[in-house]
């Protein structure tokens, strides 16, 4: 009998289903996935509001006093307002152009057949396997030849240039799947291709559209390489080479240089905050109907 109850006792226990084991497997990997994404972040955070001396005395200790005039030192007598502004302009007007050129090009890949479609698709397209590395030396010479270099316009250009590419991946993909009845009834009311593409094509695709504007932006407002060989001015320079000003051979202001990287980061978590969920759905309305 008391074999029995034991094994009553066992039965009745609850028990710990599939499904909650998975749950919980998920919710731990990503609360560690997210203190493992969000840790620097919340490092370089804590430092900007730091002197360099403390943080030599102790790299993780608590930002107290917190220095919040650093920020309007490096803004004010480090010329961090001119490379904010450099940053602003020079991505502002290479996501606007990769807008037009790439919204124009997606069009047309997507909606019509043309000579040679194949071979100039595999030619843009086959830009993305080459490693930025590769193509700085071929894009320094270039820029020289063309009186480009050290400018803000060549620099605006090279960004076009890098990200066209999948600018037009994504938005073909939307671009294909609008019906092609819109087209054809746009085509019968006396709509010219040119009237169609900006009356119908582009609102329709607006989802699209924001993706690759908001993806171009937070990439190309943290690009660092193409900027650091192609500007060599002060007065041109952008938010990531601001950071070198406090870097020298000697000695590091890594207090300037965290409080520096704070003002270069927070617009790009402040546009992912805002608009992270409109960035998911563009990437996701190509590949469902």
């Amino acid at each position: 009998m008391a074999f029995a109850s034991d094994r009553t006792a066992v039965a009745s226990r609850p028990r710990i289903s599939t499904a909650a084991l998975r749950s919980a497997a998920l919710i731990l990997f990503i609360a560690l996935y997210t203190a493992f994404a969000a840790g620097p972040f919340v490092w370089v955070a804590s430092m900007s509001l730091r002197t360099t001396t403390e943080i030599n005395a102790d790299h993780y200790a608590f930002p107290w006093p917190m220095h919040f005039e650093k920020f309007a030192v490096a803004w004010t007598e480090s010329n961090y307002d001119t490379y904010f502004f450099n940053s602003a302009a020079v991505v502002l007007a290479a996501v606007a152009i990769l807008t037009v050129v790439g919204g124009m090009a997606a069009h047309c890949f997507a909606r019509y057949r043309f000579p040679l479609k194949g071979v100039v698709y595999f030619l843009i397209f086959s830009t993305i396997i080459f490693p930025p590395q590769v193509t700085v030396i071929g894009l320094f010479q270039l820029m020289v030849d063309y009186g480009l270099y050290n400018s803000r316009i060549g620099l605006v250009l090279v960004y076009v240039a890098i990200q066209l590419p999948i600018t037009i991946y994504i938005l073909e993909a939307f671009f294909a799947r609008i019906p092609g009845d819109l087209f054809d009834a746009a085509r019968i009311d006396g709509y010219s291709e040119w009237a169609i593409f900006w009356k119908i094509s582009l609102p329709v695709a607006l989802p699209a559209i924001s993706t690759t504007i908001i993806l171009n932006t937070i990439l190309l407002w943290n690009e660092f390489l193409y900027a650091v060989v192609l500007i060599t001015d002060d007065d041109k320079r952008t938010l990531p080479l601001g950071v070198l000003r406090f870097m020298g051979d000697q000695l590091e202001d890594v207090g300037m240089i965290a409080t520096g990287l704070m003002i270069a980061i927070v617009p790009v978590v402040l546009i992912y905050v805002f608009f992270s969920e409109r960035l998911i759905q563009g990437m996701t309305a190509g590949a469902v109907k």
